[in-house]
């Protein structure tokens, strides 16, 4: 285990007071072998340095943990891809209960190996889109936090998620530097039952990346209508 590599871990998570454990960060490290041993089958990341990992993808997914109000909470990370931010969260706060939703089925299979390799409890990863998933009565309204990374623009992202999220729960989209999509969203939050509580600019550490996180309160309930079938969200966002 390269000291770097864990010096970087635990200097980065310390930006968001999130003191990791030995144990931990021995779970993070084989998280970050198992993605790129599995990354030479199916396409997980396009990140393949060890630090770029840890920053990009570890260090990123632990940047949404100030806004957890509370550590015993149900979340779920809609679009997770190779497991981010779902993974390290729970990794680093293990009271926390993770649904992992993703549209793949090879890369459920590759979070279920992860799942089991560091076995980690109170965590699933479903296979689904989420129009489909977020319509069905045992998820609707069901989660306090929904998460999401880099998966589609604000509007589109807010159909995706906030039916997954009960009133007084939070939706926290993980975005770029740009708030022009913050901009286009009033007639989706007013639409979907939610409103924007804070926009936090941070910047990522060890690089100059600026990252934007978009903190929106679910303030009423999701009319039944929503999330409509799978496609039309991104065809025909609500603007």
């Amino acid at each position: 285990m390269s000291n770097g590599i864990v010096d970087m871990l635990i200097a980065g998570s310390k930006e968001y007071s999130v003191l990791l454990t030995d144990s931990q960060i021995g779970e993070l490290i084989k998280y970050k072998d198992i993605l790129k041993e599995w990354n030479q089958k199916i396409n997980l990341t396009a990140i393949e340095d060890d630090k770029e990992i840890i920053i990009k993808h570890f260090i990123d997914s632990l940047s949404i943990i100030p806004y957890l109000e509370n550590k015993e909470i149900k979340l779920i990370d809609v679009g997770t891809g190779g497991g981010f931010p779902g993974i390290p969260i729970k990794i680093a706060f293990d009271k926390i209960n993770v649904t992992l939703l993703d549209s793949l089925d090879k890369r459920i299979k590759f979070l279920n190996n992860v799942i089991s390799e560091l076995k980690l409890q109170d965590i699933r990863a479903c296979h689904g889109r989420a129009e489909d998933f977020g319509m069905m009565e045992e998820n609707r309204e069901k989660y306090d936090v929904a998460t999401a990374r880099a998966v589609a623009n604000l509007p589109v992202l807010l159909e995706y998620c906030l039916p997954f999220v009960k009133v007084g729960g939070i939706f926290i989209a993980m975005k770029g530097n740009s708030t022009e999509e913050v901009d286009a969203s009033n007639k989706a939050l007013d639409v979907l039952g939610g409103k924007i509580e804070k926009i936090e600019n941070i910047n990522l550490p060890f690089t100059d990346a600026v990252r934007n996180i978009v903190i929106v309160k679910k303030i009423k309930s999701t009319p039944k209508k929503y999330p409509r079938k799978a496609g039309k969200p991104t065809k025909e966002p609500i603007l």
